[in-house]
């Protein structure tokens, strides 16, 4: 029987805290059963808890530390939309982020995503959608090219978006009590809420 999610405890923060830095080798393996046990595995049931809740979520990943020092000081995991749209949570000792990412797309995706942009209906629609998350205080970012692709106008409407080879936005979520109960499940599906419009933009436009 899988765990139920309660929450971080207060002791994830504290293996956080010790890998910090450049930790050595040889102090990752001291730390990889507590880690384990106190980031990783409460991200898991977090996610498994979110789908429950919603089975739009189901297909989840939840990373390991790999050798990179980043990823043993950063818990990530994803939930996937659509090839290459995901929805993103990550744990550290800033709390809980989270992030909606078109990213590392093929060539096909560019394009359709640009000719989404471009036609009137759908590239204001995106624009709304941008605006409403940024009144909810994400910062949408992504790989921009330096000028607008040479097949639209300089001066289009929504040239700044023409110019997105991906499309990312993300806030953080907090680092307040919630986060060591079952209440962090609510916040969690509340925010992937606020997500989800611009997740269904990007996967009806730019799936392939």
């Amino acid at each position: 029987m899988r765990a139920r999610f309660a929450g971080w405890p207060e002791g994830a923060f504290d293996v956080l805290m010790r890998l910090q830095g450049e930790p050595s080798q040889s102090l990752r393996e001291e730390c990889r059963k507590d880690r384990e046990r106190l980031v990783r595995q409460p991200m898991i049931a977090l996610l498994n808890e979110v789908a429950d809740r919603d089975l739009e979520y189901d297909d989840f990943s939840v990373w390991h530390y790999r050798t990179n020092a980043w990823w043993w000081q950063h818990q990530s995991a994803v939930i996937r939309v659509a090839r290459n749209v995901e929805m993103g949570l990550r744990f550290d000792l800033d709390g809980l982020r989270i992030q909606g990412a078109w990213w590392y797309p093929v060539p096909e995706q560019i394009r359709m995503f640009r000719q989404a942009v471009a036609a009137e209906d759908s590239g204001r629609r995106l624009v709304a959608l941008v605006e409403e998350l940024r009144g909810r205080d994400y910062e949408v970012t992504g790989d921009l090219m330096k000028r607008v692709p040479r097949d639209y106008p300089a001066d289009h409407p929504r040239a700044g978006l023409l110019r997105h080879r991906s499309l990312i936005a993300a806030r953080p979520l907090g680092c307040d009590a919630w986060l060591h109960t079952p209440e962090a499940v609510d916040v969690v599906l509340a925010a992937l809420g606020e997500l989800k419009d611009l997740m269904s933009w990007l996967a009806r436009h730019v799936k392939v």
